[in-house]
């Protein structure tokens, strides 16, 4: 690990479970040196490393734009599930917010790489049938687009949160009792929260030739030296 990198990062999606167990991972790797967490509500954690902006619309980062300077990561990891939502709605979450977000960061932030949680089945091709796919294939086509230092897309499949996390969705405890099968017949496709964050940040530390990430991949860069 190029240990003099170290790592200043915006994180978003704290009070989600991947965004929880990265931020907590995060205050745990000495070359993390600051987190900037920004969020609707509080995130419920303190931490010398760590900084919480409350932003009532992410549309409207103006009253903050002066405290978002000097970071060379971003790891978004907002998001909100499809189910239930139309298209519209859904793109203006998803795609319309994340951009607005990014290009704020990108111009105060040339040199930040930046980190965007998607999902294993993102629809690069944007013409697929299934629609939440098609939405984070075009947010990641654009945010590839930004002049970033680097910008990179997580694809993860299932996975296992950080013990003692809050914000864990139910369905993962259902799915517990089968995490021996999984990793029999499914490793591929699974990872952990703390292996997500590790990627992350060996994204700024290291770096990696592949702008999309699978869970193989991932998998692999949190274990890179």
């Amino acid at each position: 690990m190029n240990t003099h990198t170290k790592v200043r990062t915006i994180l978003t999606g704290a009070t989600g479970m991947v965004g929880e167990g990265v931020l907590l991972e995060c205050l745990n790797q000495p070359d993390v040196e600051q987190v900037l967490v920004i969020n609707r509500k509080p995130c419920g954690v303190t931490h010398p490393k760590l900084k919480e902006l409350i932003v009532k619309n992410f549309f409207d980062l103006s009253a903050i734009e002066d405290e978002l300077a000097g970071y060379n990561a971003c790891f978004f990891c907002l998001g909100v599930s499809s189910v239930g939502m139309k298209e519209e709605a859904y793109t203006e979450v998803t795609y319309k917010l994340t951009l607005h977000v990014a290009k704020t960061l990108v111009r105060l932030n040339p040199d930040m790489v930046f980190c965007y949680v998607t999902g294993a089945g993102t629809d690069s091709t944007e013409q697929g049938k299934s629609m939440w796919a098609r939405v984070k294939g075009k947010t990641e086509n654009e945010l590839l687009k930004l002049p970033f230092r680097k910008a990179y897309m997580f694809r993860p499949g299932y996975i296992k949160p950080t013990k003692g996390q809050k914000n864990v969705h139910p369905f993962i405890f259902w799915l517990a009792p089968f995490e021996p099968l999984f990793k029999l017949f499914l490793s591929s496709y699974m990872s952990t929260v703390k292996d997500i964050a590790l990627a992350m940040i060996h994204t700024v530390t290291i770096g990696s030739e592949k702008p999309i990430l699978d869970v193989k991949d991932m998998n692999q860069l949190a274990k890179a030296k």
